[in-house]
């Protein structure tokens, strides 16, 4: 209605803003996704995001290395059912670690054996915290977190500490944020995070608005705006960056 000529959204509900999208494309807007696809992923004229799959492998590799041959005995605080994000990041992890997974299209979420429990935190720290305590009811041995985000990672480490056993756990998280992610790195709350760059996402989605103004050539297709690893002990096999070089690329709070 204001006349704009480029949209960009962040879908959350990736299936029922399909029809808005097609409305306004109707009209010769050109609709952007930034982070997360919509379903079906080219409802939308393009997608710049973080690969989540990768970011998954990424955390489920170095988790691995971590445990140094120990059985993996796995909690996964997830984001919520359904949601194509979640469930790339979830079976991502479980790629990463050589355990039975589904792909990347898979919007559902694998549970091998080694995943003893399952929570939607909706990466909150509050749901993420009580995730953790349910889980920890269901098992008391577990040794890897899995979590959707920093938040809910953080939640998990709250909980972990309550019961006694945030030592003898490693957590995982995605995101990059500055204190909630990269912080809780160098505080040991977070073993390691795979950072993802929104502002770049942003920044690309911007540029390509711009160009679609002045000469009508609309953005396509999905690129791919990079994933690090982010650790505080690096470990053999795993490629990731120091939480110093990560200060200079962190995010949000």
């Amino acid at each position: 209605a204001a006349g704009a000529k480029t949209i960009l959204i962040t879908p959350s509900d990736s299936k029922a803003i399909v029809p808005a999208i097609k409305k306004a494309q109707a009209q010769g807007v050109m609709v952007i996704a930034l982070d997360s696809p919509t379903e079906p992923a080219n409802a939308t004229d393009a997608l710049f995001a973080t690969d989540n799959y990768k970011a998954g492998v990424f955390i489920g590799q170095y988790a691995k290395a971590a445990l140094n041959g120990k059985k993996p005995v796995i909690a996964t605080l997830d984001l919520f059912p359904g949601h194509p994000v979640g469930a790339q990041r979830h079976n991502g992890f479980l790629q990463g670690y050589g355990l039975t997974s589904l792909d990347a299209k898979s919007n559902e979420l694998a549970k091998p054996a080694e995943v003893v429990c399952m929570a939607d935190s909706f990466g909150d720290r509050a749901k993420g915290q009580t995730g953790m305590e349910n889980c920890l009811q269901k098992n008391p041995d577990i040794n890897v977190v899995y979590t959707i985000n920093e938040p809910a990672a953080a939640g998990a480490y709250k909980a972990l500490k309550a019961a006694g056993k945030e030592k003898d756990v490693v957590i995982l998280g995605v995101d990059g944020m500055c204190s909630n992610g990269v912080g809780n790195v160098e505080k040991g709350v977070i073993a390691a995070t795979s950072m993802q760059y929104p502002l770049k996402m942003a920044a690309m989605g911007v540029a390509a608005g711009v160009k679609f103004a002045k000469d009508g050539k609309r953005q396509s297709g999905y690129t791919d705006t990079g994933v690090d690893l982010v650790a505080a002990k690096a470990v053999a096999g795993v490629k990731s960056i120091d939480t110093k070089k990560a200060r200079g690329q962190c995010w949000g709070d």
